[in-house]
């Protein structure tokens, strides 16, 4: 049964919610603007996977996530500050990796963020390293590893499933199915209709999730968390969801089926949390603005900050090279 989380915890979601989808709208206008250099992936609908994990965590107990390029909103979702992330995008010095990661490469272990990872699937064995050092030290600490779907056809998928499984690590496995892998339908690359039921092949649990639905995703993760933490085993969830934008900055999504997107947008997932919280008289349509007005002006004046930081120095180049 879906947890039905406390007014305060949902209004805290619904908050970082708005944050996350406010942010990657000044990202795509600045990199359209040339602010910022390379490419960007943008996670605009998928905030209910990433916020619905975050909370189902505890960074202080030592748990750990790794996720894909398309980070940003893992990352305010675990309490990454807004300035450390726009900052970075920007190369600058005051960026949570220093200005040398980059929109692909954020990492901060004060909230358990190892990283996201440009390389499709690499997360995973590194989520099962982080497992194994839990299980050794006896932490109760879980970590958790995010990827898209093009990810499940990657070997590295594979093996981490299956190492995790003979060790019984404290992993999670979250597939982040937004129906592409870049630009190829999933359905076009995996012989099973559902990500889900490849756990089977690793006798571990496979769990199906509507990841428009925080709560839901909240649910599923917070129970394999409690399994990892009682030395169970790994979980693999896949959440069904949907990225509103194309695959990368330039990717206008010409091969979505006619009305795709619009069925989509009609759960959206932060639409789907404030309308429950109305109908529970938890907030209302005057609060709900509010709180999207208050958010896009941070973001507005964090960016103008972010704009005006100074670049790291040239001799920096040469530190942070060994740990």
């Amino acid at each position: 049964m879906t947890e039905r989380l406390p007014a305060a915890q949902r209004r805290q979601i619904l908050e970082r919610m708005l944050l996350i989808r406010a942010t990657e709208a000044r990202i795509q206008e600045l990199f359209m603007e040339n602010v910022v250099r390379g490419t960007t992936h943008l996670c605009d609908g998928q905030e209910g996977v990433s916020t619905g994990m975050a909370a189902a965590l505890d960074p202080a107990r030592g748990d750990t996530v790794t996720c894909t390029y398309r980070g940003h909103g893992h990352a305010l979702a675990l309490g990454m500050p807004l300035k450390d992330m726009m900052a970075e995008l920007m190369g600058k010095a005051d960026g949570c990796c220093k200005g040398k990661g980059g929109s692909m490469h954020l990492t901060n272990m004060s909230i358990g963020l190892i990283g996201t990872f440009a390389i499709v699937g690499a997360g995973a064995p590194v989520t099962n390293g982080a497992a194994l050092t839990a299980q050794i030290k006896g932490t109760g600490a879980v970590s958790v590893s995010l990827f898209g779907d093009g990810a499940v056809n990657i070997g590295a998928f594979h093996e981490a499933l299956n190492m995790a499984a003979v060790w019984k690590l404290p992993s999670i496995f979250i597939c982040e199915n937004n129906l592409y892998g870049e630009y190829s339908a999933y359905a076009d690359t995996a012989p099973v209709e559902h990500v889900y039921e490849r756990a089977c092949a690793y006798n571990m649990p496979g769990v199906w999730v509507d990841g428009q639905d925080v709560e839901e995703v909240y649910t599923v993760v917070k129970e394999a968390v409690e399994r990892g933490r009682r030395g169970e085993g790994p979980t693999l969830i896949e959440a069904k969801t949907y990225r509103f934008r194309g695959h990368s900055r330039t990717d206008p999504a010409a091969y979505r089926p006619s009305g795709e997107l619009e069925k989509w947008l009609a759960r959206d997932p932060i639409n789907i949390l404030a309308e429950r919280m109305m109908q529970d008289g938890q907030l209302t349509k005057a609060e709900f603005d509010s709180i999207k007005e208050t958010t896009e002006r941070d973001v507005q004046e964090t960016t103008e900050w972010a704009l005006n930081a100074p670049y790291p120095p040239t001799e920096s180049v040469y530190e942070d090279i060994w740990a």
